[in-house]
């Protein structure tokens, strides 16, 4: 017997990334973030610009249940731009930089797997909207004396279910889009098309039937559609939420299908 045949046999088990590691993740995707100055600034400065310019004059108008057009549209139109923004434009890009620069490549033969930049970009974005969604809400209330939603519960699990939709959109252009510039270009043209059909740019009325019932299916207009019933008190179309809930399911489904680390 050599001396080989005599060492016992080891099983080397790769270290899974610890508390530790996702924490240092989650730290660089926010560095990241944070030194895109126009990713950073423009999804919570164009709705709060967007909310001053409104607010006056939608406060001034009663809509139902005692609340102003500024309760029941411009601030779930507001949130639904931050949301958006975030969610559709601003992630793919960095994901699409990474793919173009190898680096989900080189992180696929780690123990840090790629898998942890999509949770570190969730995180990152999760927290980059729950500042927009406040400071929004914040001026809202202390400048313009609006009313908090009547059922903060459902208000707060229209705009979970909404960021969960617009996610999954935006993974969808992440997999579509083969450089950074392509990802924002997609994005931007996606937020557009979703927004007009879904009152960024007035209420669906003025459209026609077929295109103003698409609009209020689509992750904007039933973002803000839901909103709004939470923020009167009213009951939430069924559709509404059911339609978030098909957009993470079918983004989910396409981007798994398409997406490609390198």
């Amino acid at each position: 017997m050599n001396n080989a045949d005599q060492l016992p046999a080891t099983v080397i088990e790769a270290r899974r990334p610890g508390p530790r590691a996702w924490l240092t993740m989650i730290l660089c995707e926010g560095r990241m973030v944070a030194r895109d100055t126009a990713g950073l600034v423009v999804p919570i400065g164009l709705p709060l610009l967007i909310l001053v310019m409104s607010a006056s004059s939608a406060g001034e108008r009663a809509a139902v249940n005692g609340r102003t057009g500024l309760d029941v549209f411009v601030i779930p139109l507001v949130f639904t731009i931050v949301m958006a923004l975030i969610g559709v434009v601003n992630m793919p890009s960095f994901l699409a930089l990474y793919r173009r620069t190898g680096i989900l490549r080189r992180l696929a033969v780690t123990p840090a797997s790629p898998f942890m930049v999509l949770a570190a970009q969730a995180v990152v974005s999760v927290l980059q909207t729950a500042v927009g969604v406040a400071a929004a809400l914040a001026v809202a209330v202390a400048a313009f004396g609006a009313r908090l939603p009547a059922r903060p519960v459902a208000a707060l699990g229209v705009v979970l279910l909404a960021m969960a939709a617009m996610y999954a959109t935006g993974m969808v252009v992440a997999a579509v889009a083969p450089t950074p510039n392509s990802a924002v270009a997609i994005g931007l043209v996606a937020f557009f098309a979703f927004g007009a059909l879904g009152g960024l740019f007035g209420g669906r009325d003025a459209l026609p039937d077929a295109l103003a019932t698409l609009g209020g299916l689509l992750p904007f207009g039933a973002t803000v559609e839901a909103l709004s019933a939470a923020w009167a008190g009213v009951a939430i179309d069924p559709a509404h939420p059911l339609s978030l809930a098909v957009a993470v399911a079918a983004g989910a489904a396409v981007s798994v299908a398409f997406f490609r680390w390198d």
